[in-house]
């Protein structure tokens, strides 16, 4: 299996966008997966690479990411040794992010025959989910979109809500990861940018728009986003598939680090189910 680690993309707010690929070299394009990932989150979390790899034995050209402002860095991309970048991220940033990393995959200068650059998929977990469905409601290069324990109102999460006066006046707010015990600042910045574009990041205007292939996935134990968030979406969007995984919480029962060679079986049943959606 080929795997390009760590390649370094240039980002649209200074800041580099670290990008991994796996794909099984076969000098023959293949649909291109793009998996972004959630709040708190990384491309090397969990079982992600273990996903990666099984995308990639199931013919696919594989891409993640990490956010250009998640917290991580080149040195350390896994955590958050950045937490400035971290506060000072926002929901614009990710989709530009997420539209550099789709540019570089279609540019014709670096392009390789493994990728079929007209068969895009898009895959978000959690908040990815709905960066991800918000650019595929915009982007005609994006063919099919698939929401993992997708949330359905960026207005809601608790990155965006709270003590809005308190917030304003100290300029940062904090919440604490239990993983890793850091407390993550969120710059009064990500309220303001909500604002500024809350049409665009309207999920629900964005499902309702979507004239593509798309599937739901949530786990039936997710406390994270609960799984109304997924039935809202599929309610909105009658056209799209929706499955429940039995059992799942909101990293299908994956956790960081995972140690094990291989995935549970619920993030199995879940790359299945997505396998099976985008080669329809």
């Amino acid at each position: 299996m080929k795997k390009i680690l760590n390649h370094i993309l240039e980002g649209k707010h200074d800041k580099p966008i670290l990008v991994d690929v796996f794909y099984k070299e076969t000098h023959q394009p293949k649909p291109v997966v793009i998996f972004c990932h959630g709040y708190k989150g990384f491309k090397d979390w969990g079982a992600w690479n273990l996903m990666a790899e099984a995308y990639a034995n199931a013919g696919f050209y594989f891409v993640k990411f990490n956010f250009s402002y998640n917290g991580g860095t080149v040195e350390q991309p896994i955590d958050f040794p950045d937490l400035e970048a971290f506060g000072n991220n926002n929901y614009t940033k990710e989709l530009d992010d997420l539209e550099t990393v789709i540019d570089w995959v279609c540019n014709k200068e670096q392009r390789t025959i493994e990728a079929d650059v007209n068969n895009i998929t898009l895959i978000g977990h959690s908040r990815g989910g709905g960066i991800v469905t918000i650019k595929a409601s915009e982007d005609k290069r994006v063919k099919s979109v698939i929401s993992l324990a997708g949330v359905c109102d960026l207005g809601k999460r608790t990155a965006t809500i709270g003590e809005l006066e308190q917030w304003k006046k100290d300029g940062v707010k904090y919440v604490l990861n239990g993983r890793t015990k850091q407390q993550m600042p969120h710059f009064y910045q990500f309220y303001e940018n909500f604002k500024e574009n809350e049409v665009r990041l309207n999920i629900k205007r964005a499902v309702k728009e979507l004239t593509i292939p798309h599937l739901i996935i949530h786990g039936d134990n997710d406390t994270s986003v609960l799984i109304r968030e997924g039935e809202l979406q599929h309610e909105w969007n009658p056209g799209s598939v929706f499955n429940v995984v039995k059992d799942a919480n909101h990293v299908f029962n994956a956790k960081h680090p995972w140690k094990e060679n291989t995935m549970p079986k619920e993030l199995e049943e879940t790359i299945k189910l997505c396998v099976t959606f985008v080669k329809k």
